[in-house]
């Protein structure tokens, strides 16, 4: 699959003049209409909904996108449930799936009239004691343990995380929540990421249909939900073949018909709580070069760092670039890509190919829509970047601003750096 940006090096250098580089910039049109690819995908049933995973792209300006085209919202923290809160997300629009749960982000989490997802079996307890009873709705989070294979590819370890009810507690968990008054039932799994396959979520909704039917049998319980949670992956390298949201759409409806319908419970919702797949590649992390280094390798120094887009220093994780302006050319040098922090591997790339790069060159660094600005960080003093947002009418909004000093310092409360630093105007 060919990678090419969605911006040109023309519409940069004008950006650049307004908004200087680094900074990431969105692409709503992509975004719209994956989202409702992804709604036409599922719209066999009644009750499905996309809750966006909120922490793969924090902005109140994506999440009314998304809210327009019919998405809620997954949260797994107070300031997420805020944000939701504060975008007009209300009620049922909200999915709260935390693990180590503060009271308070309970507390915040029912006031919202959010759908909490419980993720052990010792929290049915504790989220009684803090809200001095139980929503009448409540999801459970299931963690088969093991590994989870498609065939003989091992997909992941489940059974290496910290999160979920195992099976047996999962019946326990059920029996308890029904005998307190809970009347409605969730059963939400996270079991890989970042797959790029169309048989995850089949294969995740046969195993948890199952378990739905098991459930309901076993505990007379009203299974109302099944959440598939995310997992659906995006294809940062070239070589990869992006998910087909329709042929995904279509495996889940045919477990849904052999599992969940003969066993008359044709009225369960299918939830997704999507991320990745929802906003990454409608982002670019766009840089300049600003240096050269011709040592023991070729480096070629840009002005953003590992502060803006954490994957490739953490993970070793593959993004995409084009050297905006020269697509045309041949990737006949080697360079690695690299960054200004005191530390080896802010590197967005090692030994990539790529046309001959020049200072004043701007770089996309593709696939940067979902946890690229949101694990930004502050280490060596670095400022986060500006959000930009291209509209689908060609025009160009700053949808938060970038760091500055000020923000740097602003919370040394009660020290006097910062009235030393920034002294009041008489």
């Amino acid at each position: 699959m060919e990678k090419k940006a969605f911006v040109t090096r023309e519409l940069i250098e004008n950006i650049a003049q307004i908004y200087p580089t680094p900074f990431h910039i969105y692409d709503e049109r992509g975004i719209r209409e994956n989202a409702r690819a992804l709604k036409e995908a599922f719209s066999w049933n009644k009750g499905y909904r996309e809750y966006f995973a909120v922490k793969a792209a924090p902005n109140p300006f994506l999440m009314e996108i998304l809210k327009e085209c019919g998405c809620g919202s997954d949260c797994s923290s107070y300031t997420e449930l805020m944000l939701s809160g504060a975008v007009g997300m209300k009620g049922e629009e909200i999915m709260f799936s935390s693990n180590d749960t503060p009271a308070e982000e309970f507390v915040l989490a029912e006031k919202l009239g959010a759908t909490i997802n419980l993720d052990d079996i010792t929290h049915i307890d504790f989220l009684e004691k803090t809200l001095g009873y139980l929503p009448e709705t409540l999801s459970c989070r299931f963690n088969p343990g093991g590994y989870f294979a498609m065939g003989t590819d091992i997909m992941d370890n489940p059974g290496d995380a910290k999160y979920g009810f195992t099976r047996e507690q999962m019946f326990e968990g059920f029996r308890i929540l029904k005998a307190k008054g809970v009347k409605h039932f969730g059963i939400h799994a996270f079991l890989a990421s970042n797959t790029v396959t169309n048989e995850y979520y089949p294969t995740l909704a046969r195993q948890l249909f199952e378990l739905a039917v098991e459930l309901h049998r076993d505990t007379g319980v009203h299974v109302a939900f099944v959440n598939l949670s995310g997992g659906i992956g995006i294809p940062y390298r070239p070589d990869q073949e992006p998910n087909d949201i329709r042929v995904i759409g279509e495996g889940v409806r045919q477990a849904y018909e052999e599992i969940l319908a003969p066993a008359g419970m044709g009225d369960v919702a299918v939830y997704t709580e999507l991320g990745r797949f929802m906003t990454g590649p409608y982002g670019h992390l766009v840089t300049k070069v600003i240096h050269q280094k011709h040592t023991h390798k070729e480096y070629v120094g840009v002005d953003a760092c590992a502060v803006n887009l954490m994957r490739p220093a953490m993970y070793g994780a593959y993004h995409h670039i084009t050297v905006l302006g020269k697509e045309g050319q041949a990737c006949d040098h080697k360079y690695d890509v690299v960054g200004s922090l005191c530390e080896n591997n802010d590197k967005f790339a090692i030994d990539r190919m790529l046309p001959e790069v020049e200072i004043g060159d701007y770089i996309a660094i593709h696939d940067t829509g979902a946890h690229g600005f949101s694990m930004g960080y502050n280490y060596n003093g670095k400022l986060r970047s500006a959000e930009l947002l291209l509209r689908e009418d060609g025009s160009v909004e700053m949808i938060r601003r970038a760091e500055t000093p000020r923000d740097y310092f602003a919370t040394f409360d009660g020290f006097e750096v910062y009235n030393r630093l920034f002294p009041k105007e008489s």
